[in-house]
């Protein structure tokens, strides 16, 4: 029995879609809301042989990482956050690495020999690794028209992932990436007019047309906070938009609250993008903190903390 194990997000989903198209194999599907990163708990250990797991934390799920290799439960981990120690296991085989400026897709890539190239741009550009994404697509030979579609796509399957459950999302993660595997090339996409990439676009569209009339919160020389209200199409832009606010101000931190059912804060936050580090490190200050340098967040942020979280930011990049 094998299991795939991955983030909902572009990131996640298209380094499977790239493993799986170059390495075919029947496999349960455990994955969720971007948010949703303790799943390696979900695999079952007294029936999993092999797992590969992508795009989630290491530190996140050590405890039930440690646990499938007491099993002797073969284990491949891809993934570019917070690792935090490693295991040192003969069943254990990582390709991880934290650099700002790559992700899990990016990883998948080299060690694919760039087989699907064309796919890890479009999730480069998804998590918002513009320059990455931009150096790989140059270097591929796709031409600026090609890379403006990529990088449409990407962002149409990172802001799949996002909301407080699946029931928000337009689409499944699983279901998904079920849909985009059957293409070898991205780009196949957009000749079909009812494709995935039409149904997301226009989705995207209206609730990106929403996300405008956010509430700012704070905004200064060194960051801007905005807040979404508690609906399902703020949720669904909470981190596509927080990367929007980024491009738009690149010398700034940026961070998007949007409103839980318990009077707490989800928080997108992204790192400057002309200083792309410390967003982890902020974050992991508040309960339920995590993430990585360049793009973090925070699942549940008390009120009472919203403050100290504005000052923190704040300061921290002043």
């Amino acid at each position: 029995m094998h299991f795939d194990v991955f983030n909902g997000d572009a990131d996640g989903i298209i380094a499977l879609v790239q493993l799986r198209l170059a390495e075919p194999k029947k496999a349960k599907l455990i994955t969720g809301i971007k948010r949703d990163i303790n799943l390696l708990k979900q695999v079952d250990k007294a029936t999993a042989d092999t797992v590969t797991v992508l795009d989630i934390s290491l530190e996140k799920n050590h405890e039930a990482l440690l646990s499938l290799l007491e099993n002797k439960v073969q284990v491949f981990y891809v993934d570019h956050h917070r690792s935090g120690d490693i295991p040192q296991s003969d069943t254990l085989t990582t390709l991880i690495n934290t650099d700002a400026n790559t992700c899990t897709s990016l990883l998948v890539n080299d060690y694919l020999n760039n087989k699907y190239a064309h796919w890890a741009v479009a999730a480069a550009f998804g998590d918002n690794m513009t320059q990455s994404a931009t150096t790989l697509a140059e270097q591929v030979g796709l031409t600026d028209e090609q890379q403006a579609l990529l990088k449409a796509l990407g962002i149409y399957i990172n802001y799949n992932g996002y909301g407080r459950n699946v029931d928000d999302l337009h689409f499944h993660p699983a279901k998904l990436y079920e849909l985009l595997v059957s293409y070898e090339d991205p780009l196949a996409l957009l000749e079909e007019n009812d494709s995935v990439f039409y149904q997301l676009e226009k989705a995207y569209q209206e609730d990106m047309e929403k996300a405008e009339s956010a509430t700012v919160i704070a905004d200064n020389d060194s960051c801007k906070i905005v807040r979404l209200a508690d609906q399902s199409w703020a949720r669904r832009v909470s981190g596509v938009f927080g990367n929007e606010l980024a491009n738009r101000s690149p010398e700034k931190a940026h961070a998007v609250l949007t409103m839980n059912e318990d009077d707490t804060y989800t928080v997108s936050v992204r790192a400057p993008l002309n200083n792309k580090q410390g967003a982890d490190e902020i974050c992991i200050q508040f309960p339920t903190g995590g993430g990585r340098a360049g793009a973090a967040g925070i699942n549940q942020l008390p009120e009472e903390m919203l403050e100290q979280f504005i000052t923190t930011v704040s300061q921290y990049y002043a």
